[in-house]
């Protein structure tokens, strides 16, 4: 009897442990979707995507018929989830997504809350932009990129756009300014 309540025990722990690591697809970040966005979803499509969500969209762009240059998508709660541009090809697909809300992660559980460390850690990094005010890190193999604010890094590295920033220069505590995905 008593092995018979182990055997039962150790079950019910196998099937909580794996329920507690399925991710919740509307907000998981794969190479060819953001949550309900797939990278060949088209722009005029957006509100079918997101009908259980908000939309936020320029007006007057719109009102021209130029399209809308960034579109906002927040939850029914009003948490702004992700920002949306699309291209301006003929049939406009989204181009870039700015990840807004923590919820959304990758399948190796990188957020916008995740540090350098983390990246460095889950990614290979191809290449380091500087810029005026940040630091923009690219990966191998994946459209997302991460923006660090300079002011995460040493003070020497900061003031300074044609200053190269290398990967070990950057603190492995640095937080994440923004996160990116960036389709062609």
């Amino acid at each position: 009897m008593k092995s018979i309540k182990t055997i039962i025990l150790v079950f019910s722990a196998l099937i909580a442990t794996q329920c507690q690591e399925e991710k919740d697809p509307n907000f998981l970040i794969t190479s060819n979707s953001i949550g309900k966005l797939e990278k060949e979803s088209l722009a005029r499509d957006l509100e079918l995507i997101y009908a259980n969500d908000s939309l936020v969209m320029d007006t007057v762009k719109l009102n021209f018929g130029a399209g809308a240059s960034k579109i906002k998508v927040y939850d029914k709660g009003g948490s702004h989830l992700l920002t949306l541009t699309p291209n301006s090809d003929s049939i406009p697909t989204v181009q870039n997504v700015l990840i807004n809300d923590s919820r959304f992660a990758t399948s190796n559980g990188i957020t916008i809350n995740s540090t350098f460390k983390d990246i460095k850690e889950k990614f290979k990094i191809r290449k380091i932009i500087t810029s005026i005010n940040n630091v923009v890190v690219l990966l191998k193999d994946s459209d997302i990129y991460f923006t660090i604010d300079k002011e995460e890094l040493p003070a020497s590295l900061r003031y300074s756009a044609n200053t190269s920033v290398e990967e070990v220069q950057i603190p492995d505590a640095a937080k994440i300014k923004y996160m990116m995905v960036g389709w062609d």
